[in-house]
């Protein structure tokens, strides 16, 4: 729990003293959904029904343009190296850059969703199961990207290969999310998507940071 800690620490005060890697993503997170109502309609029966996909889409390109970040500066400073030969357990090394990551970027998508769903017309129903999605599906997020990140670590301008080894991953997540925001605009049961999500998000966990270990190993040999 110490080196978890130490190592969720450090990974903050880099990102502190490099705050572009963190505002970039919600920036781009805040102005691709503005941008929908000016290219698509400004009526509000129109961005009701859709203002679930666009909120969702965009959270998770704004994830996955911050996952680059996740490895990189690590890679080049030669920390990566000493992380995988230490004594201590590279899962647990990696699940705490994960945790790092969603704080930095899956908290404030969080806390910024509820403005974007009244700007698109949300009722306050649908906007508290938004947020309720996106708490259970970012940190999956954060998690089924690292492996991704893990595998494309040591390859220059993989922003393309990043998005098509991720997104694949991304679809079931994204589908019960806005299912679940849009049953909930007409008083339907969202208890199975819930559930779902839950459930990825526990499996999430559990896995990927043995596998973005052994991906991180076998990028590095």
């Amino acid at each position: 729990m110490t080196i978890y800690l130490q190592t969720l620490k450090r990974d903050l005060r880099v990102a502190i003293r490099n705050p572009s890697s963190v505002l970039n993503p919600l920036l781009f997170f805040i102005i691709s959904v503005s941008l929908f109502p000016l290219a698509i309609s400004p009526e509000a029966s129109v961005l009701k029904e859709i203002a679930a996909g666009i909120i969702w889409v965009a959270s998770m390109l704004a994830v996955l343009l911050s996952l680059n970040a996740l490895f990189h500066h690590d890679f080049e400073n030669g920390v990566l190296e000493q992380m995988v030969t230490s004594h201590h357990s590279l899962p647990l090394l990696i699940l705490s850059k994960i945790t790092a990551h969603w704080i930095l970027t899956g908290i404030p998508i969080i806390l910024l969703s509820p403005l974007l769903g009244l700007f698109l017309f949300l009722d306050s129903e649908s906007v508290k199961v938004l947020m309720l999605t996106l708490l259970l599906a970012t940190p999956s997020l954060s998690l089924i990207g690292a492996i991704g990140a893990s595998l494309i670590v040591g390859i220059k301008n993989s922003g393309m290969l990043l998005s098509l080894l991720i997104l694949p991953l991304y679809i079931p997540i994204l589908i019960f999310a806005s299912s679940a925001v849009s049953q909930a605009q007409f008083g339907l049961d969202i208890t199975g998507q819930l559930y779902f999500l839950a459930t990825i998000l526990v499996v999430s966990i559990m896995t990927t940071p043995f596998v973005s270990a052994l991906a991180l190993k076998i990028s590095l040999e």
